[in-house]
């Protein structure tokens, strides 16, 4: 089939090819990067928090009100809550994976202002949280019971002199060491920072803030409980024991210090909490979805129109090369070469919109920069929704009667 003949038509239809062309590239340009905003929010949702099974860990966020001495009290706590028939194990710690709010300070791997540092998430280990949560080691050991430090923050400023560290942090004060043990990692990088052996490694841990940079793997447990009137308990459930359990634990807490006041979430699974704490990654997602398909929809419904129209317009045209010999094919063809003609007009400027909008998007999101694997594919499917946009206008063509189409010739 010659191109001339179908470029001579357009030319005679500008206003309605520039039009196509142009809603092309727009949807182009813009469900593109919708496409890799919503993979990256959705990605970011999926990340693991290093708990084995979100749903049977469960924390509860208190704040003690009363003049109890916290030592004993918690020593209470734990007892009751490890007495429970749906708990295997409690622990209490300052901050939880996913739980929006916790300790962060700034780890090097020197004294001097010189050494690498970054900030990381401070975890307080009681000698049984990791187990708790089902964090998995990687190298090194645990801690001992003689290792866990009780610490009341009014009257003590000890810190202790082993911890663990994640991998990701590991990596980044010590990129080049094969192994981290035995290193000394500082809580600052002063002359008079607190300083502290490592002695295992583990896999991962997420931070309360589960930050969207690469921060959000970078933790630091210590082993100690602190003494303070608010913390968290954490408790790994029996399976199916979460509802049946959920009130007993309330009612443990509530026998041990009435005066106790509870996080507004409850007794609330990590599960929960990645839910509410990436809410908003899914709010994002779910309208960018939306605003896709409306706009795919905008762009098929304008081309079938526009293809509709142009099948209208040339009746005549279609029965006079009917009756000349074209057969359906032919002018299915016809109408579907013209509709790529256009739609790779679009695709073809949408593609250049689509990396200028994603230089925006990197400079204000801090998204990575969008991969030609992603252009290629966006390419592909508006292609494919032209084709199949205008084959039903163009099968209807191919369908008219010489005799019907020319009549009034």
């Amino acid at each position: 089939m010659e191109i001339r003949p179908i470029l001579s038509a357009l030319s005679r239809n500008k206003t309605g090819a520039f039009l196509i062309a142009a809603q092309i590239a727009l949807t182009f340009a813009i469900t593109v990067n919708a496409a890799y905003v919503i993979r990256d929010r959705l990605a970011t949702a999926a990340r693991p928090s290093g708990v084995d099974d979100e749903q049977r860990v469960v924390t509860v966020r208190y704040t003690m009100t009363s003049s109890q001495n916290l030592d004993a009290l918690q020593q209470r706590d734990l007892l009751s809550l490890r007495g429970l028939p749906g708990v295997e194990s409690a622990s209490i710690t300052n901050q939880v994976p996913l739980g929006g709010g916790g300790w962060s300070g700034s780890m090097a791997a020197g004294n001097t202002r010189a050494a690498p540092s970054v900030n990381a998430g401070m975890v307080f280990d009681d000698g049984s949280l990791l187990k708790t949560l089902g964090i998995k080691m990687i190298e090194g050991r645990y801690f001992t019971p003689d290792e866990i430090m009780v610490v009341d923050p009014n009257t003590s400023r000890d810190s202790p002199s082993v911890v663990l560290v994640t991998r990701a942090l590991a990596k980044t004060l010590f990129p080049n060491d094969a192994s981290v043990l035995g290193k000394t990692i500082y809580q600052g990088n002063t002359p008079d920072s607190p300083a502290a052996s490592i002695i295992g490694v583990i896999d991962h841990i997420e931070t309360p803030w589960a930050q969207t940079s690469e921060k959000h793997l970078n933790t630091v447990v210590f082993p100690q409980r602190l003494l303070q009137p608010y913390n968290y308990y954490v408790m790994r459930l029996k399976p199916g024991a979460l509802e049946t359990t959920k009130q007993a634990v309330l009612d443990a807490l509530a026998k041990n210090d009435p005066d106790r006041v509870v996080g507004r979430d409850g007794v609330a699974s990590i599960e929960k909490l990645r839910a509410k704490r990436y809410r908003g990654e899914h709010a994002v997602a779910g309208l960018l979805i939306a605003v896709t398909v409306f706009l795919l929809i905008v762009t098929a419904s304008g081309i079938v129109g526009m293809a509709s129209l142009w099948v209208n317009l040339r009746r005549k045209q279609i029965g006079v090369r009917r009756a000349l010999g074209a057969t359906r094919g032919d002018i299915v063809r016809y109408f579907v070469t013209e509709n790529l003609l256009i739609t790779g007009t679009g695709v073809v400027s949408g593609a250049i919109a689509a990396q200028l909008l994603n230089a925006a998007l990197v400079r204000q999101m801090s998204l990575p920069q969008l991969p030609w694997p992603g252009l290629a594919v966006g390419v592909v499917a508006l292609l494919l929704l032209g084709v199949g946009s205008v084959m039903g206008p163009a099968v209807r063509a191919s369908r008219l009667s010489p005799a019907l189409a020319t009549r009034s010739v």
